[in-house]
């Protein structure tokens, strides 16, 4: 039922072109122009198969786009802009433009107007504005409406299309005009077309015609009638609601030009079709072929005209000729009952003729006519054949004649030296032929004619020659020379005693073509070539008359050929000869008779010697050492001459043996600063060789030494330098690594520090004074010597922490003291420190030993003030008291110990130094107090000592012989703390 109604729908109606319908909008009210406020309904009307389903709405305004989905087709709008829809089932709407105006007047048309269509224009107006309307069109007066609102357009046509317009008054002011509205007149159809079943209708045959045209969509419920007309005469009963028409029989009266026209049923619009032709055609008659001439005789080469012809003048008539049943050719003709071929006959022409006449309705075939043409025989063609391949005596031959062209029967005669040999009567194509067997007499020229009634012709001649088989050829050899050496000239002679000419001599060696002869009779032929060492072996040659070759008996030759200048190869198992390798020599005489003797020679010393019986190549071997380094050569020699070869150079490498890593100093104990020279040398080795040197197996460089010597690299010495060293050699083959060596780096030791430590501060006869004497720096094992007015108070070795020395205290023991340390890269010594002792036993406790004390100390201190007013006179007046040898050059003014400042007696710890803090001419004998019984404190640097906050005691002060210094020493002459 679907497919039905679908088919339906696409068909033609009501003479209407099958399309597919667009969604259509309507407008309620009809106008596109509306005042601001109002309302229009849009509905929307689509194909489909359904009833009405869901509708979508597209709204376009100044760029914004708006689609919505209704269940119903309306929509109510009321904002300007572009309008389209689709209904289900349908394509998109052409799009409608509604303008919601706020002018004061506007005019109001329709959306669509067709031809035939009564068309109301409105012109509206707000309030204050008076409706003296004028209608325009193309700015053109139109009408005057006074106070009328509609301009009525009664019948619409193509004449009212324009612009239009109306205007009004302000009842205040002016004039106004409104918006412009195009009115633009559509067809209600489109002009019609005329269908015809057929524009060339067989004569008595229907014809059907048809009035097509298409209802615009607007006016698709609009019907229509038609009316068909041939030649301005109308057809049939006239107007009719059908767009057809049926003629049951077209006569060659009813061709001519036909139109249909197409009108609304009030005939208010009318519209024609373009005229069409239509020829009624009238089927041609079995045509009739004529040949002529018909009685003269059909030679080749004879023209001939055929001619086709039916009865019927047709409009156009297509002719065709065939020759058994073979297209020849064609001809289309006008208004004429026939048509004619010409063409010069030929043997192929023979056969049956006819021909078709066609006016299109079907091809119609005359009957056949027979043509039959008259041929003279062509010169015939002779040939020779027989099943040996070659002619010779008993052989059996066919000879074979033929004219390839000829009108039969054909007479064929067979002639031997024009001595007729018999005939042969041919009535079909493919000549005749006669057969015998061969004799000597056989031998000659042979022809053959050929005659069917208008004359024989004649063959060329063919000749035939009977050979006899060549006997077997004898082969001899010659030579000027005895013997046959390279180089000396050889010639072959081949002979055959019977055999038919031509004979074709060849000649081989081990059945290698060398070259060939031919002769015209019986005899020999020679073949000469010079000797080379390849010629040995041996030699044939064959005799050849056609009948198959006949092959002589072999003939060897031997060529002796001396030896070439041989070439000598050394091979190595690797790309450079090293000592252990196996050597390979290989002599090889690419040239020479055998046996060969080879020799092989070192620096003209012959090695050894190898005999090759059947030739090739020469091998001697041997082991490498360093010695066999040199030329080398061979000889090649097989009794005829010897051969001595290039001479070969070969350099055998010696691996590097294990390094020996020696170092050089400036002295035996490698000392900072000092310049190290690490020697590195490999005592076997071929040179280049790469020496590098590594410190912890860190590289410190590496140094190519181009002949024997070694290598050396320099170290400018530091304390990070101490370690162990190595080297490495290595000259390509494998490097070798020499034995690890340790370097110790020695530091020279620093002046030392020498401590007097006492268990009290004052000192007296019987304490224990312990002597610590202490190089901050310097290599260990460090020497220390202990010194007292210059006189060795014993020695002590240390590893590190200094050396102490222990002194029971006797009066004696007051002076200068001094300590030495030596590592045995210099001896370095301290600075002068000095004790003064006094008398005082040990026990020194009671407020009475105070007083007494205080009183010595106090009138100890007058006589040392004394003393050094006295000294500073003396050096004054030049006499300088004998200096201490312990002290340093800067103590050589100082004056005997006095102490001051002497604290209650208690059980303190001194430790003494000396201390000259900013390196002046003035030195202070420290006495530094240790309050803590277990620890002890070694002063060497008196800016430390002053942070401590321990009682120091100031014993002496030494002042430099400068008269500045003398100076300072009495302004300083107070205990200072």
């Amino acid at each position: 039922m679907l497919l039905w109604v679908i088919l339906l729908v696409l068909a033609p109606v009501s003479g209407q072109f099958a399309r597919t319908h667009k969604s259509i909008i309507f407008l309620q009210p009809p106008w596109t122009t509306v005042f601001q406020g109002e309302r229009v309904n849009l509905t929307c009307k689509g194909f489909h198969l359904y009833s009405t389903q869901k509708t979508k709405w597209y709204y376009r305004y100044r760029g914004k786009e708006i689609s919505r989905e209704t269940q119903k087709n309306t929509l109510e709008v009321q904002e300007s802009g572009q309008y389209g829809c689709q209904a289900q089932g349908s394509p998109l709407s052409s799009p409608v433009y509604l303008d919601f105006s706020s002018a004061s007047l506007i005019l109001q048309a329709p959306l669509s107007v067709f031809e035939g269509d009564s068309v109301v224009l409105r012109c509206r107006a707000k309030a204050k504005v008076t409706l003296n309307t004028t209608i325009y069109k193309n700015d053109h007066v139109l009408a005057f409406l006074n106070k009328r609102t509609d301009f009525h357009i009664p019948h619409a046509s193509l004449k009212d299309n324009g612009a239009y317009r109306c205007t009004g008054y302000k009842e205040t002011c002016c004039p106004v005009s409104s918006n412009t509205v195009k009115i633009q007149v559509q067809e209600s159809f489109t002009r019609p077309v005329l269908r015809v079943s057929s524009f060339q209708p067989i004569s008595g045959s229907p014809v059907t015609l048809t009035c097509e045209t298409r209802l615009s969509l607007e006016r698709s419920d609009v019907p229509l009638q038609f009316c068909f007309f041939r030649n301005d005469q109308m057809l049939g009963s006239g107007w009719s609601l059908s767009p057809k028409f049926q003629i049951t029989a077209m006569w060659s009266k009813d061709s001519g030009s036909y139109w249909c026209k197409a009108a609304t049923m009030d005939y208010s619009i009318t519209s024609n079709s373009l005229r069409s032709w239509i020829q009624v055609q009238i089927p041609a008659s079995r045509p009739v072929l004529t040949l002529s001439p018909e009685k003269a005789l059909n030679f080749e080469g004879t023209k001939v005209t055929l001619h086709c012809e039916t009865q019927e003048d047709s409009l156009r008539t297509l002719y065709r000729f065939y020759h058994d049943g073979v297209p020849l050719r064609h001809k289309l003709v006008r208004c004429e009952k026939g048509a004619s071929i010409s063409f010069s006959l030929t043997t192929e022409h023979s056969g049956n003729y006819y021909c078709t006449a066609d006016n299109g309705h079907g091809a119609k075939p005359s009957e056949a006519v027979s043509l039959s043409v008259t041929v003279p025989v062509s010169r015939p063609v002779l040939t020779l054949s027989s099943a040996e391949d070659l002619i010779s005596e008993g052989a059996k031959v066919t000879l074979h004649c033929e004219a390839q062209r000829g009108s039969r029967p054909i007479v064929y005669q067979f002639h031997h030296e024009d001595v007729a040999l018999g005939n042969r009567s041919a009535h079909s194509a493919g000549g005749v032929s006669i057969n015998f067997s061969l004799t000597a007499e056989h031998s000659g020229n042979y022809h053959c004619t050929a005659d069917n009634g208008f004359g024989p012709q004649r063959s060329e001649a063919v000749s035939l020659s009977v050979t006899v088989p060549v006997s077997r050829p004898v082969l001899t050899l010659s030579s000027a020379e005895a013997l046959t050496f390279e180089g000396a000239t050889v010639t072959l002679d081949c002979e055959v005693h019977r055999g038919s000419p031509r004979i074709l001599y060849q000649f081989y060696h081990e059945d290698v073509p060398l070259g060939s002869k031919s002769t015209p009779s019986v005899g020999k032929v020679s073949f000469s070539f010079s000797l080379t060492a390849e010629h040995s072996g041996n030699y044939y040659c064959t005799a050849d008359n056609g009948f198959g070759p006949q092959r002589s008996e072999a003939v060897s030759l031997f060529v002796t050929v001396p030896v070439s200048r041989p070439i000598l190869t050394l091979r190595v198992p690797r790309a450079r000869a090293v000592v252990g390798d196996l050597l390979e020599l290989r002599c090889e005489a690419l040239r020479g008779s055998p046996p060969i003797m080879y020799w092989f020679y070192h620096e003209d010393v012959t090695l050894g010697s190898s005999s090759v019986p059947s030739g090739g190549e020469a091998f001697f071997n041997l082991s490498l050492t360093a010695e066999h380094s040199g030329n080398y050569s061979c000889e090649a020699n097989n009794g005829l001459v010897a051969q001595h070869s290039d001479t070969i150079s070969l350099s055998v490498i010696v691996p590097v043996s294990r390094p020996i890593l020696t170092f050089r100093a400036p002295r035996a104990q490698a000392v900072v600063g000092d310049l190290l020279e690490l020697h590195c040398e490999a005592l076997r080795g071929s040179s280049p060789i790469l020496y590098g040197f590594y410190h912890e197996d860190v590289t410190l460089g590496k140094i190519s030494a181009p002949s024997g010597g070694g290598a050396s690299f320099n170290l400018s010495l530091t304390t990070e330098h101490s370690g162990i060293y190595s080297c490495e050699a290595d000259n390509g083959l494998e490097a070798q690594r020499s034995e690890m060596v340790t370097l110790k780096v020695a530091v020279p030791v620093s002046r030392p520090v020498l401590t007097l430590r006492a268990p009290r501060a004052q000192v007296a006869v019987g304490d224990l004074l312990e002597l610590h004497c202490e190089a901050l720096r310097g290599s260990p094992l460090i020497l220390y010597r202990f010194y007292h007015e210059d006189v060795t108070l014993g020695n002590s070795s240390a590893l590190s922490g200094g050396a102490f020395f222990n002194l029971s205290l006797t009066a004696e023991h007051s002076g200068n003291y001094c300590c030495e340390a030596d590592n045995g890269l210099g001896a370095q010594r301290s600075e002068t420190v000095t004790l003064y002792i006094t008398g005082l036993t040990a026990n020194r406790s009671g407020p009475v030993a105070t007083g007494v004390t205080g009183g010595l100390l106090s009138l100890a201190g007058l006589a040392a003030g004394a003393l050094l007013v006295y000294g500073w006179l003396s050096r004054k007046a030049g006499r300088e008291p004998a200096s201490d040898p312990c002290r340093s050059p800067s103590d050589s003014d100082s004056q005997e110990p006095t102490y001051h400042n002497v604290p209650a007696w208690e059980e303190l710890q001194p430790v003494y130094s000396n201390v000259n803090p900013r390196g002046e001419n003035v030195v202070y004998s420290e006495v530094r107090i240790i309050r803590e019984k277990k620890k002890r404190a070694v002063a060497s640097d008196p800016r430390h000592l002053r942070n401590k906050g321990s009682p120091i005691i100031y014993s002496e002060v030494k002042v430099a012989s400068t008269p500045a210094s003398r100076s300072l020493f009495l302004a300083s002459s107070a205990p200072h703390r």
